[in-house]
This record gives C-alpha cells, structure tokens and sequence, in this order.
C-alpha cells in the first residue's frame, strides 16, 4: 500500500489487518526496481499516495501522474494487480439533475482533476496489468482535516455557505470507502473504473445544516457570495506562494465551488463488487465531530 499514511490508508491499513490481510506500507520516494521486488508475492498493490493540495502545477505532475506511472509500472512487471484510488474530480463537474456515470467523456476543470485524469490513463496503457479504478466523491470522516475548518466556524456562531446555492456533490464517509477498496482487493478486474460514494447528493446547506445539527449548538449560516469568494481564492494563491503552502481558499477551490457540484451515479459500484454506501451523512457527521472531540481536534 503506498499513501498508509494519509487520511485513508490510516483507516484503511487496520481495517486489512483486521480482516487477517498482512499490509505493507510503501514509503516514498518510489523507486521501480524496489517495488517491482516489494510487490512480487502480493495479492493486489493499492495505490493511495498523490497530491490533493498544491503551489506548483509540477507538484500535482509529480505526486498524482509520475509517481503512479512508477507504481502502476512495477505492479505490471510483477504481475499484480492494482487498485489504483483516483477521484470524481478526474471525471469533472456534474449537477443532481443529471449525475455522472463511467462512460461520460471526462471533463476536469484543474489541475488536480487533469492530473488524476492523466494518472488513469498512465494505469490504464500498461500492457497486461490488471488494474480497478476507484473515483471517490468528498471522502470525510475522523481523522478528515478538510472539514475541520467547519467545524471550528460553527462552534463560534458561525456557517458560511460559500459556492452556488444550487450544487451538490457526491460525499463518501472514510468507513464506507475501506469497505469498497477491501471488496476491490477481493474482485480484482482486469480494466474497470468505478464512482464511488453514497448514493444521496449533497447540497452545500445539507452539509452546513448536518454539522450544525452534529454540534447541537445553533450556528448561523451566512451566504457568501461569489465575487467575494473568488477575491479571496486570488488572495489564497498569492499567499500560497509567498508561505510555500496552498490556502484553504485558492482558484483551483473556487474553480469547484462555483460549478454546478460533483455528482456521479454509483449503481456500477454495486453491480460490480456488490458494495453500496452505507453511512448517511447526518451518521457520519456526527460521528466525525465525535471523533474530534476525543482527539482534541474541538
């Protein structure tokens, strides 16, 4: 497993050794030859380690395409396959009204959307490598710092509901997605590329509205409009290269936040490996501000 330590091979590793699977962590920097020797023996290679978040395009290139024509190549030499986890946003934008499926022509509108797309792509040109793409909608859960920031917001008061009023998006809790990456370990296919998440969208309000029920304290949402959200996303870049750090607010978040949401259909996911989303969003908040409030995160 490379990525075991990010916010899903965290959940994900224990999750395996539970169920009596022996899991290998692979650190980084990837090196083809080592993996090709690491990965000879193993039942399936799972592929978690990218750059979500970045300054640099070159970054994005480095972490979501390089280094998965690397793992992907040494899977393929050694003969196993490989579960290689992408994202919806390789796929693009879609609204509830008319939801994504697999066949649709891919249509990322950043970098790290084409950067995933091309790392698919990568997977998928290796002669006579088995491989099962994963594109996970909004992955949350504990240990999920992404949403932490709303969190922290509400308990001052406060919900800022910022992007169009009218997207949604497709959101998987982390302990719905292991369940999916375990069942694709145990189905390998020999090319097939699936939506993950739960299969009721979510509106930005339905979030807001979910952690402010979590917390059980009022907190007032507060419309942000789009001019000012793109002023801060230009503001975030700027800073962005001044600390070497991607603000939470950059062009490539409002990129997202001002289109018409991320919503994909996920009957194929059920067909093909015979697993569904289970945790609703309401559940799976509450037991996220849980979670950090017994971290200390809150």
């Amino acid at each position: 497993m490379t990525g075991a330590s990010g916010f899903i091979g965290r959940r994900l590793a224990p999750y395996l050794t539970a169920r009596g699977d022996t899991v290998v962590a692979i650190p980084r920097p990837f090196e083809s030859a080592a993996l090709e020797h690491a990965f000879r023996g193993a039942d399936a290679v799972v592929h978690l380690a990218g750059v979500v978040s970045a300054v640099r395009e070159r970054d994005y290139v480095a972490g979501n395409v390089d280094a998965t024509r690397i793992v992907a190549g040494a899977a393929g030499a050694a003969g196993v396959p490989l579960i290689h986890i992408s994202s919806l946003a390789a796929a693009g934008p879609a609204s509830p009204r008319a939801p994504r499926s697999e066949a649709d022509p891919p249509q990322p509108i950043n970098t790290y959307g084409r950067t995933k797309l091309e790392g698919e792509r990568v997977v998928a040109a290796i002669d006579g490598l088995g491989w099962t793409i994963l594109r996970p909608g909004v992955v949350y859960g504990p240990g999920d710092r992404a949403l932490l920031p709303v969190f922290r917001v509400a308990q001052h008061g406060l919900l800022p509901l910022v992007g169009r009023t009218d997207a949604a998006y497709t959101f998987i809790h982390i302990g719905d997605l292991v369940r999916v990456i375990a069942a694709a370990i145990d189905r390998p296919t020999a090319g097939d590329m699936l939506f993950v998440g739960h299969r009721d969208p979510v509106s930005t309000r339905d979030l807001l509205e979910g952690v402010r029920t979590a917390i059980g304290a009022p907190a007032r949402i507060i419309r942000v409009p789009l001019a000012v959200t793109r002023l801060a996303a230009i503001a975030g870049d700027v800073g962005g290269i001044l600390r070497g750090r991607p603000a939470v607010i950059n062009t490539r978040r409002y990129a997202e936040l001002a289109s018409e949401g991320f919503v994909c259909r996920v009957d194929r996911l059920r067909d093909r490996l015979g697993v569904a989303a289970q945790i609703n969003l309401r559940d799976g908040l509450a037991v996220t501000y849980a979670w950090y409030r017994q971290e200390r995160w809150l």
